[in-house]
């Protein structure tokens, strides 16, 4: 089951940097995300929001390509469009990833300075994890782990 998790930083860079090192365990397949989102809230307010690319989004964009594909040979004019549209919806109707009004939301009630990472992941090594947070200060926003992973992360973030 997808796990979400969602973290307030102390500080502007740091939701960027602790996503860099969370890729880094992606990378040597110690966490698997199924989406990710950061924001930015520069001291003068302005706030800046990083959607990456989904497991949803990739596989909506997979089926939109297969479709346009078929409808491309059978219509070639309308077929780019159609597979587009259809890729869309796929997208929309498999909405596992990280909600955009919760990202707003978010968004709104950061203070400045301060960023924020979205994380909604499909499998981890905790302990990886916790050892790639360890780093950064921040509050958790929201998590839908259990209360002793939960407590494990706050004290991460301490």
């Amino acid at each position: 089951m997808n796990q979400l998790i969602v973290i307030a930083f102390d500080h502007f860079g740091d939701a960027r940097q602790a996503m860099s090192g969370l890729r880094a365990l992606e990378r040597d397949g110690r966490i698997r995300f199924e989406d990710t989102a950061i924001v930015e809230r520069d001291p003068d307010g302005t706030a800046h929001v990083k959607n990456e690319v989904s497991g949803t989004t990739e596989t909506a964009a997979a089926v939109g390509a297969l479709i346009g594909g078929l409808i491309t040979f059978v219509f070639p004019p309308a077929g780019i469009a159609i597979g587009a549209v259809l890729g869309a919806a796929v997208g929309a109707a498999m909405g596992t990833g990280v909600s955009g009004d919760f990202v707003d939301q978010v968004k709104t009630t950061l203070r400045l300075g301060r960023s924020a990472l979205f994380l909604v992941v499909k499998d981890s090594d905790s302990d990886a994890v916790m050892a790639a947070l360890r780093p950064y200060k921040g509050d958790v926003i929201q998590t839908t782990l259990d209360s002793e992973a939960e407590e494990a992360l706050r004290a991460a973030l301490g």
